[in-house]
């Protein structure tokens, strides 16, 4: 099963006590371990993005030289973690001296954390890893890519 088809069938209704116990005990400790990791974290910014850029790419190069800016102005930079516009703005951060925080995700495809990361954290269910992205930032920073797919990722499975 696909980790965001769990996600789909957590809203299908009562099915089995049981399994919805266990269900919410593991959602319960993502949550547990992402709150305790990110207590400390208060002027934060997300950015969200392609993760097929590279580095040659306008939109890496205006990442990087954003999170840089707001790096150097004392806030962290949070983003999901992976390659291409997440990439940029974590190494943004991290070459401005400012706090990098990695929200990954765990796919069929492996997304392997970018090297650029101060705090790295990995979830099963893009819900709870939205809350981290969400709830943590003063601002956010939208470039293109990351939007679209996330929201491709809320439609139910074939």
């Amino acid at each position: 099963m696909r980790h965001h088809d769990a996600d789909f069938h957590l809203l299908q209704g009562a099915r089995n006590y049981a399994l919805d116990l266990w269900r919410s005990y593991r959602i319960w400790k993502e949550f547990r371990k992402g709150f305790t990791k990110l207590n400390r974290v208060h002027k934060c910014v997300t950015f969200f993005g392609s993760a097929r850029l590279d580095e040659n790419h306008e939109y890496y190069k205006l990442a990087y030289d954003t999170a840089y800016k707001i790096g150097k102005e004392g806030y962290a930079v949070m983003t999901g973690g992976g390659p291409g516009i997440m990439e940029a703005a974590n190494r943004g951060a991290k070459e401005a001296g400012a706090l990098s925080i990695g929200c990954n995700i765990k796919l069929p495809v492996e997304q392997i954390p970018n090297p650029y990361l101060d705090i790295s954290l990995k979830f099963d269910h893009f819900f709870v890893r939205k809350v981290m992205l969400l709830k943590y930032s003063s601002a956010f920073v939208l470039l293109p890519g990351g939007l679209a797919r996330w929201m491709k990722s809320l439609r139910p499975p074939p």
